[in-house]
């Protein structure tokens, strides 16, 4: 009792200091004021909003182009303007593929037809309105009718091929058969087709989010038997948004490239399918037993093939243009209208979408409705505010990407943060973000208190932390930006600093872009009462409205050199680890020993010597991140609120463009549209970052000309970033 009671008091004592100290890029006076609008704006959530909206907007499948997805635009827009905000509603004519023709059988050795459907479910009404849905598919597949052998790749990643091939299997002519996770769904098929595979399939295994994990719906949170993983497989790491729009808004009257021979389209046909469907593939698969690591939760041998299974694949879509709405309001700033911070979520599903995106899109709501509140009261943001709902999210952030196409030059210009919450669940706050709103957004996780556990968002992830084997967490970690969300086009095609935000960790199941992502779905197993939901109304609500608000933007440069820092250590050790690993793997190959029995009858194939790895030369990379760090502590937050309010104008503006100055416009080597130099999806990962993208990918490719290339382009965009530092800094002084 009495070390309950001294844990109560710490925790309190710190809570309380948390509250009393200062806040980023605001003076003494100006943070109380801050604090005391905030508890206001506590006061005004109600999570009953958050409950009744998901039920209206998850209410039926809403799919880009389908009739409730006007309804659901329509219910936001007119609560936007019932909120006093000014309301625009943006159509954007984009390609969005549906399936005609889904056909799947096994011929041989023995005969299967897939069932390639989800049935309702006892218990969730929701789930018997399979006439609106979209059937289980893959968005942007190829048309086309393919027969072949069947191998199994387990993830289909790199990894995985490279085993292949040591074990002399290969997959051309073939069709794959892939897990689900491992990497983001739309690398399976485009690695598989630069391996020579005709078609590809993906199933989720049991084993990852399946009866394996727990009880399957309705009587748990994870995946049936039934259940298929909708999903776009359109090659997002070259480009998100419109492909018959490249690099431009699909505005009326925009010019439209050619469909057939599109580059971000797959060059094989893939599909989704259930391990219901998955399990009589697998079944009649022969040839070598797989790895142990690839083996998942189907109570059957798992083999690679090639066959004898021999399936035969037919795909046809009606290769359609949909209506992509966005909701876009505006709450105009006081003193910096021309100063933008921009909130915002999508709002279309694949199906219900409960969790994926209402769960995220009612706190963009009720932020909204909240901050109305506050306006009644006399109050108004000193920074313009813009909420924004994003159509046609999941083809491939469609919606978002052509709104940022289309206002790229007033966004270039205007634009401060974008904040996003695509989804959220129960139990720890997860966030991403830029690093130079690192400290800034790690004060917010010191005063917002867990709804459950008591302490705050930072002792619980710390918590976390300790009980995963980790170190206690002083401060809150952002993890690094890939993609997958609305954020994307904001931050890595105009670099303007962008957060993503949402709770996870007590809420996992099997629903993701399933049927079963229904309302019933997340009233049992996600956040039953929207506690955790309206905890995050409080988190980004905070994060726009400080802001907004700060008489300094709250930017700052310690963490960001520490953490880039790391990055270019990272890239260092890459480039040593291969040459070391590839001197070992030659040196294997030469004395023979590389060819070894791994079972009986089984032998690993040898492959072919690789060239070795040169030395590269870093010191432009090792020059940018010394005189990042040099200058990064000389910044003096407390001293610039202090300055006249000219001088603070002047520094807002170079750090509203901070961001844009680690961007170069040419973008990334064959991917244009991403320009951001620091942070970036992987060509092979899809969602995954890959931090430093041009230096890391190029050593990992092992195209050591362009390493050294992208190594002097990363030195000139570090030594721009230090120049608008200490331009910042000069004016503190």
């Amino acid at each position: 009792m009495r070390l309950l009671f001294c844990s109560f008091f710490l925790l309190t004592a710190l809570n309380a200091a948390a509250q009393s100290a200062g806040l980023l890029g605001f003076s003494p006076t100006a943070a109380e004021e801050q604090r005391a609008l905030e508890a206001k704006f506590d006061g005004y959530l109600k999570a009953g909003n958050l409950d009744e909206w998901m039920k209206y907007l998850s209410a039926e499948p809403h799919h880009v182009g389908s009739p409730y997805d006007k309804k659901v635009v329509d219910f936001m827009a007119e609560k936007f303007r019932s909120w006093g905000f000014e309301v625009k509603v943006e159509r954007f004519d984009v390609l969005f593929p549906t399936p005609k023709i889904r056909e799947l059988e096994l011929i041989a050795p023995t005969k299967y037809t897939a069932l390639l459907q989800e049935p309702p479910v006892a218990g969730d009404p929701y789930t018997e309105q399979t006439a609106a849905a979209l059937p289980p598919y893959n968005c942007f597949s190829i048309d086309g009718e393919v027969t072949a052998e069947l191998v199994f790749v387990n993830y289909g990643i790199p990894a995985d091929y490279e085993e292949l091939e040591k074990r002399g299997i290969s997959v051309k002519g073939k069709i794959v058969l892939a897990k689900y996770q491992g990497s983001w769904r739309g690398i399976k098929p485009k690695l598989a087709a630069e391996k020579g595979a005709i078609g590809c399939l993906i199933y989720s295994d049991p084993a990852d989010d399946g009866y394996v994990q727990g009880a399957t719906y309705p009587d748990g949170a994870y995946k049936n038997e039934y259940g298929v993983q909708r999903g776009a497989v359109m090659d997002l790491p070259m480009q998100p948004g419109d492909p018959l729009t490249p690099g431009y808004g699909a505005v009326e009257g925009a010019e439209r490239v050619p469909r057939v021979g599109n580059p971000v389209l797959t060059k094989i046909p893939v599909l989704p399918i259930s391990y219901h469907d998955a399990q009589p593939l697998l079944e009649a698969l022969a040839g070598p037993v797989a790895p142990a690591s690839w083996r998942g939760g189907l109570p059957l041998t798992y083999r690679i093939g090639p066959g004898p299974a021999k399936v035969h694949l037919k795909l046809a879509f009606n290769w359609d243009l949909a209506p992509a709405y966005d909701v876009i309001a505006t709450l105009r700033g006081r003193t910096y209208p021309d100063e933008w911070i921009i909130r915002g979520n999508h709002h279309d599903a694949w199906v219900h979408g409960a969790n994926d995106p209402i769960s995220g899109m009612v706190t963009v709501l009720e932020e909204a409705r909240a901050v109305s509140e506050l306006v009644k009261t006399g109050w108004r943001p000193a920074r313009t505010l813009v909420y924004c709902a994003w159509g046609a999210e999941e083809p491939g952030l469609l919606g978002s990407t052509e709104w940022v196409e289309t206002h790229a030059g007033e966004l270039t210009q205007k634009a401060v943060a974008y904040i996003n919450t695509d989804a959220t669940g129960r139990g720890y706050l997860r966030a991403g973000g830029s690093h130079t709103l690192e400290k800034f957004f790690g004060e917010i996780t010191t005063e917002v208190q867990d709804p459950t556990h008591g302490g705050s968002l930072l002792e619980r992830r710390s918590a976390q932390s300790r009980a995963a084997g980790g170190n206690a967490l002083t401060s809150f970690p952002l993890y690094a930006l890939g993609s997958g969300s609305d954020y994307s086009p904001f931050f890595q095609h105009l670099g303007i600093a962008s957060f993503n935000l949402g709770f996870s960790g007590e809420s996992s199941g099997g629903e993701y872009h399933t049927m079963y992502d229904s309302y019933e779905h997340y009233k049992r197993f996600k956040d039953p009462d929207f506690r955790y939901g309206a905890t995050l109304v409080k988190v980004a609500g905070r994060t726009t409205l400080r802001l907004a608000n700060a008489e300094v933007l709250p930017f700052e440069f310690s963490r960001f050199s520490k953490t880039i820092t790391g990055y270019g250590q990272e890239v260092m050790a890459l480039a040593d680890n291969l040459r070391e690993a590839t001197a070992k793997e030659n040196a294997l190959i030469r004395d023979g020993i590389y060819e070894k029995v791994v079972r009986p009858g089984e032998t690993l194939n040898v492959p072919e010597p690789k060239a070795e790895v040169p030395f590269l030369n870093f010191a432009p990379l090792q020059t940018g991140l010394r005189r990042i760090a040099g200058l990064a502590d000389q910044y003096d937050a407390n001293a610039a609120t202090k300055l006249s309010a000219t001088d603070r104008r002047q520094i807002n503006q170079l750090f509203k463009d901070l961001e844009r100055s680690l961007t170069r416009p040419e973008g990334l080597p064959r991917r244009p549209w991403f320009v951001h130099h620091v942070y970036a999806p992987g060509f092979y990962t899809g969602y995954g970052v890959k931090t430093l993208p041009g230096v890391r990918e190029a050593i990992e490719q092992r195209n050591y000309e362009e390493a050294q290339e992208q190594i002097i382009k990363l030195g000139e965009v570090l030594a721009g970033y230090a120049d608008r530092m200490a331009k910042i800094i000069a004016l503190t002084e």
